[in-house]
C-alpha cells in the first residue's frame, strides 16, 4: 500500500477512535449523572419519616424530581448525541471529498503535464528531423501533418483549460445567435477527418438545422465527444454521427464502438477530471475535462447531453438542443 494511502488509513482510524471515545464519554456521563440522582432519590426517601400525614405527598414529589432529572438526562444526552453525530457526518464527507478532490487534481496534473509535453517533443523531433535531414515529399509531409495535429491537440487542451475556468467563475459571456447547427458538425467533422484522416466517419446530418447558441461553445462540445469517440475505440472502428429531429428538439449522437462504459461509471463521467480507471495505467489521452466541459456548454445552452449503451457494443452520446 502506498505511503499516501497508509496516511489516509490513519486518518481514518484515529477518527474513528475519537468519534468512539467522545461517545463512549457521552454514555459513562448519562450513567454517572443517573446513578447520582437516583442515590440522591434515596437519601431523600431515608430521610422521610413514614408516620408524617405528608409523607406521601412528599414521596410523590422525590419520585417525580427524579424522573424529572432522568428525563432531562436523557433529552440532553440525546441532544449532544445527534449533534455529535451529525458533526461527525460532516466532518467525515467534506475531509472524504476533500481527499478525493485532491486526488483528483493530482491526477489531473499527471494527465495535463502527459498532455502538454508529448505534443512539444513530438512536435520538437519533427522540427528537428525537418531541419536535418533532406526528405521525400511523402515523408516531409507527413511529418508536417504529425505535427499539424499535435499543434491542434495543444490548441483543444487550451481552450478546454480556458473555458472550464472562465464557466466556473461565471466569466464566460455567452454569445447567442441562430447557428445552422448540421454545418457546425460538418466544420467540426472536416476539421476531424483532417487531423484523423485514417478515421472513418460515418455522418448522417439534416438539413437547416437552427439553433440558438454559442457558435465557439458548440465547436468545443462537438469537438469533444468526436475526441472521446477517437481515443476510445479500435482505430479500424467507424465513428458514426447522427442527426435526427422530434418535435421541437434537435439531438446530435456520436457513437462509437469502443469498450463502452461499464453501469457503475455512467454517473460518474461528466464530473470534472473524472476518468474511468486508474489514471497511472490508463493509456487512452486525457484530461477528464472533455466531457465535463460539454455538459457545462449544453447546460449554458438549456440542452442536454446523454449517454447510453450503443446496440452493437460502445457508447452512445447524445446532445439535444431546442430548435427555432
Amino acid at each position: 500500500m502506498p505511503a499516501k494511502a497508509k496516511r489516509i488509513q490513519l486518518i481514518y482510524v484515529v477518527y474513528w477512535i475519537l468519534l468512539a471515545y467522545i461517545i463512549a464519554a457521552l454514555v459513562f456521563w448519562f450513567i454517572a449523572l443517573t446513578r447520582q440522582n437516583l442515590q440522591m432519590t434515596s437519601f431523600k426517601i431515608e430521610k422521610l419519616i413514614p408516620e408524617s400525614p405528608t409523607y406521601s405527598i412528599e414521596l410523590a414529589k422525590i419520585n417525580k424530581a427524579k424522573n424529572s432529572k432522568i428525563a432531562q438526562y436523557i433529552g440532553e444526552g440525546s441532544t449532544f448525541l445527534v449533534l455529535i453525530l451529525t458533526g461527525a457526518i460532516f466532518i467525515f464527507r467534506a475531509v472524504r471529498r476533500q481527499f478525493k478532490q485532491n486526488q483528483e487534481q493530482q491526477n489531473f496534473m499527471m494527465a495535463i503535464t502527459h498532455e502538454l509535453k508529448t505534443p512539444i517533443a513530438t512536435t520538437r523531433l519533427n522540427l528537428e528531423t525537418l531541419q536535418k535531414r533532406q526528405l521525400e515529399d511523402s515523408q516531409r509531409r507527413r511529418l508536417i501533418q504529425n505535427t499539424l495535429q499535435e499543434a491542434d491537440r495543444l490548441d483543444a487542451l487550451c481552450n478546454n483549460l480556458l473555458v472550464s475556468s472562465q464557466m466556473e467563475s461565471k466569466a464566460y459571456n455567452l454569445t447567442l445567435e441562430k447557428i445552422d447547427w448540421s454545418i457546425l458538425f460538418q466544420q467540426c467533422l472536416a476539421d476531424f477527418k483532417q487531423r484523423h484522416p485514417e478515421r472513418e466517419i460515418i455522418a448522417e446530418l439534416l438539413p437547416a438545422s437552427f439553433i440558438n447558441g454559442d457558435e465557439n461553445l458548440l465547436h468545443i462540445a462537438a469537438n469533444n465527444l468526436l475526441d472521446n469517440a477517437q481515443k476510445y475505440s479500435p482505430k479500424n472502428a467507424p465513428i458514426h454521427v447522427v442527426m435526427h429531429r422530434t418535435n421541437d428538439r434537435i439531438s446530435v449522437e456520436v457513437i462509437d464502438k469502443g469498450m463502452g462504459i461499464p453501469e457503475e461509471d455512467k454517473g460518474k463521467i461528466f464530473e470534472k477530471f473524472y476518468r474511468v480507471g486508474n489514471e497511472a495505467t490508463k493509456r487512452a489521452k486525457g484530461t477528464g475535462l472533455g466531457l465535463y466541459i460539454t455538459s457545462k456548454i449544453m447546460q449554458a445552452h438549456k440542452g442536454l447531453v446523454a449517454l447510453s449503451d450503443a446496440q452493437n457494443g460502445g457508447s452512445n452520446f447524445v446532445l439535444s438542443l431546442k430548435a427555432i
